[in-house]
């Protein structure tokens, strides 16, 4: 009697752990198979000149190098000065791992886990068929640079002196993402066939706090937000070959700035063109499943004017990637 209780009890449980696996594998196909309905819904798409990879997963290695750098000019009690300052390289590494459209990536900083880099930077972005985006954020104090201030000898400011935050953002909407695909140069989600351009809507915010602790003492606080258009291209030269580049000029609508050197409050006046530009270089090259290139982000500001106070940042990013598709 015992063992044909146990024979039973036996036979339930393999039963239970049978239906409970068959019905885990149909919630994991059911989910695939939404996802991948998702990943390869074209839309109003022409796929002449734009189509998805065939492959679910995408494996990508990336080597990330960027900067930044402000330069003030302006005239304090009649006598005209003029400022430059430039942060240290940034370089990191990262891997992404990407299935059908969704993607985890880690990122590290060799010289962060070593000591010899305290500040930190946050790069956000997404490139999508019509919308994309760029958020960078950077809390910084390893900017060197110098000081000229008229009757007095240039002033040498090493790291550790200047403390500068800055957030910029820059929003896009692509008028012909029919044929043009943003993501094709920066995320390679998408595989650019034959080229094609399109005109840019875009809009662009910065924010920047800094300070600069030394004997007669700086502060800088912005706020900027510009609006304007421009325009991308994708060159495809030859099959397998994608070179990418576009501008976005915005034109400053709202700007909030407030500069103080040695105790004075340096007017800022608005004068015409007051610009936040951010401009995209990439070069992409693929062959069966594998895929190399370059990218660049490039954005600058100017506000103001040399009369009174004029600012101009510059902030870059470069990446180098490797990846595969399976």
């Amino acid at each position: 009697m015992r063992k044909i209780l146990l024979l039973i009890v036996t036979l339930f449980i393999f039963n239970n752990t049978a239906k409970a696996q068959s019905s885990d594998r149909q919630e994991k196909a059911q989910r695939d198979s939404i996802l991948a309905a998702r990943y390869n819904r074209m839309g109003n798409i022409d796929t002449t000149y734009i189509t998805r990879p065939t492959t679910k997963w995408t494996i990508t290695a990336r080597l990330n190098v960027s900067g930044a750098e402000i330069e003030a000019k302006g005239i304090d009690n009649d006598q005209h000065f003029n400022s430059k300052m430039e942060a240290n390289r940034k370089t990191t590494l990262s891997v992404g791992v990407s299935y059908l459209g969704f993607t985890l990536s880690a990122a590290l900083n060799p010289a962060k886990l070593m000591g010899k880099y305290h500040d930190y930077e946050l790069n956000f972005n997404s490139y999508g068929k019509r919308f994309g985006f760029d958020v960078i954020y950077q809390n910084a104090k390893n900017f060197t640079g110098w000081h000229d201030h008229e009757g007095m000898a240039r002033i040498e400011l090493p790291d550790g002196l200047l403390e500068v935050k800055t957030m910029n953002l820059n929003f896009f909407y692509v008028f012909n993402s029919r044929r043009f695909s943003y993501p094709a140069a920066f995320s390679q989600s998408y595989i650019q066939r034959r080229s094609a351009g399109s005109f840019l809507l875009a809009a662009s915010g910065q924010g920047q706090h800094a300070k600069l602790d030394w004997e007669q003492g700086m502060q800088l606080k912005m706020t900027n937000i510009g609006i304007g258009a421009g325009y991308g291209y994708n060159y495809v030269p030859s099959q397998g070959w994608l070179l990418h580049i576009s501008a976005l000029p915005t034109f400053i609508v709202y700007s909030k700035t407030s500069m103080t050197f040695d105790g004075n409050r340096v007017p800022l006046h608005y004068h015409f063109p007051e610009v936040i530009i951010t401009s995209r270089g990439a070069v992409v090259r693929q062959w069966g499943n594998k895929f190399l290139g370059m990218s660049m982000v490039f954005n600058f500001t100017n506000i103001g004017h040399d009369e009174s106070l004029a600012v101009h940042n510059i902030k870059w990013r470069t990446r180098a990637f490797f990846g595969i598709r399976f």
